[in-house]
């Protein structure tokens, strides 16, 4: 590919619009690589609780309308600095879907040339790799794990090791519950979630996020909370499509870290996602050899690349960021909790990651 990618024959590019709703739907929910991140209800979601601009390219034939790609983008301007788009915010994945290695290109083309209108940067996350693009350099080391599913919980709980059986079992007999329901749980869910975020050093998502999260997903959306004597103890939330269960946020509070409410909240989401016929489940991207990497890997999830690409230079920025983050962590690990509530929703708006 060069600088310039030629348009393949009979292809139009287009902004989608609130009227392709269902036409861009029903091509992700086809496509073999899409995510629950590629549905339009993470573009609603991400519009109606931080009204950042949505910028989704369709790819169709011009003579009949048919859908043959899509690449899924937003526009985020903080104030006083240089604006970013990006595929897509606030999860592990997005970048395009297309029919062919041709139109994905292309696609690619269109969104190198729309940052440039708005003199942003450009950053696509895939789980798919691209290549022959000069104007991108990967950055990043993550990986996504992955769990395959057998039939049903019964057989899943099998397989598992004896000591991770007794781990899962070991907060059932200390008295925590789990209860997987929808939007109801959410109240439940975000005081266990902003706690977390605070003590990990960590702007925290609005809960309007959640709200609209859960209610545009609807069916697609589970969220899951561990209860101690009627108090929430850990807390995560599932989107459901195709035959995988993602699982983008799960919490616990240190405080109960004895009674591991966090065991028993992933084998809740684990068994629903077994015994409601999904083939897999993504637990999330993480660095190798890290903490959250080993704690699934014992549950048998297996290390699958995410590719992330961008057109600055990221090593560079990580280097010069490292230090003044580390900081920032720290100083918002001590915020009171009502203040690090109030002003967390108003910067994570900003971190795309």
């Amino acid at each position: 590919m060069t600088q310039q990618t030629k348009m393949p024959k009979n292809i139009k590019i287009r902004k989608a619009t609130d009227s392709d709703e269902q036409l861009w739907n029903e091509y992700v929910t086809r496509h073999p690589h899409s995510g629950p991140y590629h549905l339009w209800e993470w573009r609603d979601t991400v519009l109606k609780a931080y009204k950042h601009t949505p910028h989704y390219l369709l790819a169709e034939e011009a003579d009949s309308g048919k859908p043959v790609g899509v690449l899924p983008l937003f526009y985020l301007k903080p104030p006083f600095s240089r604006g970013q788009l990006v595929s897509l915010p606030f999860c592990d994945y997005g970048g395009p879907l297309a029919d062919t290695d041709e139109i994905r290109l292309a696609l690619c083309q269109s969104a190198h040339e729309e940052a440039g209108t708005h003199k942003a940067s450009l950053e696509i996350r895939c789980n798919q790799a691209l290549s022959d693009i000069p104007y991108f350099e990967p950055f990043g080391n993550k990986v996504r794990m992955l769990l395959q599913l057998p039939e049903n919980s019964e057989a899943l709980f099998k397989q598992f090791r004896s000591k991770l059986r007794s781990q899962i079992r070991r907060p059932i007999k200390d008295g925590l519950y789990a209860s997987v329901g929808s939007s109801e749980l959410v109240e439940d869910f975000y005081k266990v979630f902003t706690i977390n975020m605070r003590d990990l050093g960590s702007p925290v998502h609005s809960k309007v996020w959640f709200e609209h999260l859960t209610s545009g997903y609807g069916q697609k959306a589970r969220v899951g909370v561990v209860y101690k004597d009627q108090i929430p103890v850990a807390g995560g939330i599932i989107l459901l499509h195709n035959d995988t269960v993602s699982i983008p946020w799960a919490s616990s509070l240190r405080s109960y870290n004895r009674l591991s409410p966090n065991m028993l909240l992933y084998w809740s989401f684990l068994e629903y996602a077994a015994d409601n016929g999904f083939k897999r489940f993504d637990f999330g991207r993480s660095s190798p050899d890290s903490g959250t990497f080993r704690f699934k890997r014992q549950w048998g999830a297996e290390p699958q690349p995410v590719f992330w690409y961008s057109d600055s230079n990221r090593s560079q920025e990580k280097s010069q960021n490292g230090k003044m983050r580390e900081r920032a962590e720290n100083i918002w690990m001590r915020l009171p909790l009502g203040l690090a509530n109030f002003m967390g929703p108003r910067i994570r708006k900003y971190i795309s990651l």
